[in-house]
């Protein structure tokens, strides 16, 4: 995958992103939304090999820039039945907040359902998280089910989940 639009771009995770990707996700600010407080505890060689099983046919993940920077990523994941799972993070916190997570992912879902044949989406989010609700409903995405306090994140705290699925003529509906 690779996505230009304006100063935003999103191309497929390569073997030297593997150093931005080892900061972001041993960095527990970053990682705290998705269970991780004190971060993956991960290597750079590790997640080297996981890149190594990136494919368009099962997913990858992508890197985001803005002005050329990497600033976060995102991925999809092949579920069968021409469904992709997703998932979005913004890095750099001083990106967050100012519109581009709804730009990020329009373009993303865009190309899933256009270039790759996909027609669901589907994601999952953090209740606590609602800046990620609102952009997702934005986008169309409709909830399915709520798990509350269905698990606990890596320090033992109960975790909810809201899950959300976007089809591709609910996406295209409004344009």
């Amino acid at each position: 995958m690779h996505i230009i639009k304006d100063n935003i771009t999103i191309r497929n995770a390569a073997a030297n992103d593997a150093d931005i990707l080892y900061v972001w996700w041993n960095d527990g600010k970053v990682m705290s939304h998705a269970g991780f407080p004190n971060g993956l505890g991960t290597t750079t060689d590790k997640i080297k090999e996981q890149l190594k099983s990136d494919s368009d046919e099962t997913g990858r993940r992508c890197i985001i820039e803005i002005d050329s920077i990497p600033v976060g990523e995102m991925n999809y994941r092949n579920k069968g039945n021409k469904t992709a799972e997703i998932g979005i993070k913004i890095c750099n916190f001083s990106k967050q907040n100012n519109g581009y997570g709804s730009k990020i992912l329009r373009l993303f879902i865009q190309s899933l359902f256009e270039d790759y044949g996909y027609e669901t989406i589907i994601l999952d989010t953090n209740f606590e998280n609602k800046r990620a609700q609102h952009v997702y409903e934005k986008l169309g995405f409709v909830r399915t089910r709520m798990e509350m306090d269905s698990w606990k994140n890596q320090v033992g705290e109960l975790q909810s989940q809201i899950y959300y699925e976007l089809k591709k003529e609910w996406f295209y509906a409004d344009c």
